[in-house]
């Protein structure tokens, strides 16, 4: 698909959000990406715990059940996926992690709490609460985390994304203008010298698009050819990484398809 211009049109670090517009490509390619993006770029999740001690409120299967959905930073440099479950069941470095976790202290057992074998893989949040516990109440846990995908299951997928045409609001000659600004809840429409004006940037998110043309006549909404994806990360990858692997997938794949044909 030749001729694909890919720009930045609002990006979030604190909300692990980037939001992109695609010209050139249709929506199957798009969507293509967005799947291989929840389904098929590997991250590290807890996949086996060995409960040494566990005499919280919380029962042995609920707490690996929690610590298996906490998402870990995940070095792609470093790990990939096991090719074998023989990897897997060796604590193969490629593709295994060790994190340890002890406490004995009342109170809220924090992930930052856990030690990990590689700094750089470590929860993400680290004021997640693992559990509670009380007075002489503790737990001694070693946690195997592993390389998988989305596809198997969802603690293993970085983050969301979701797409759709690019809107373009415009703005003619309404009739009541301070009536209308109140309206926009979301900040795509301000009044300015008594006129009203689009925030663009803010639009690519709005879901009142559609709300503002009933509001007067002189409001109407069409669509480009471009197409809007936007990325968000749970915090295992960057917005930027997940993209940038997806497209790495998509390629091996179709070199593959081209060597079967």
């Amino acid at each position: 698909m030749a001729g694909i211009h890919v720009e930045k049109v609002s990006e979030s670090k604190k909300e692990n959000r980037l939001t992109l517009r695609v010209k050139g490509a249709n929506e199957a390619f798009v969507n293509t990406l967005r799947r291989l993006i929840i389904e098929e770029v590997p991250t590290l999740a807890v996949e086996d715990v060995e409960i040494k001690d566990n005499n919280s409120a919380l029962y042995d299967e609920m707490f690996a059940l929690r610590l298996g959905l906490c998402p870990i930073k995940t070095d792609l440099a470093n790990y990939s996926l096991p090719k074998t479950h023989e990897e897997i069941q060796e604590r193969s470095a490629r593709c295994t992690l060790q994190i340890k976790l002890k406490a004995s202290k009342k109170g809220y057992v924090f992930a930052e709490e856990a030690e990990s074998a590689d700094p750089k893989c470590t929860f993400v949040y680290p004021k997640m609460p693992l559990v509670k516990l009380l007075a002489k109440q503790k737990v001694d846990v070693t946690m195997i985390a592993v390389m998988g995908q989305g596809k198997d299951h969802t603690k293993w997928s970085p983050g969301w994304s979701f797409f759709r045409r690019e809107a373009v609001l415009s703005i003619g000659k309404v009739k009541d203008a301070a009536h209308i600004a109140k309206q926009s809840t979301d900040g795509v429409l301000t009044l300015k010298s008594g006129k009203l004006e689009v925030d663009e940037e803010k639009a690519t998110d709005s879901n009142l698009l559609e709300f503002y043309t009933e509001l007067d006549p002189a409001i109407t909404l069409t669509y480009t050819d471009n197409i809007i994806i936007s990325v968000e990360s749970w915090g295992q990858l960057s917005c930027k990484q997940m993209l940038v692997k997806s497209s790495e997938i998509l390629t091996q794949k179709v070199e593959e398809l081209e060597g079967l044909i």
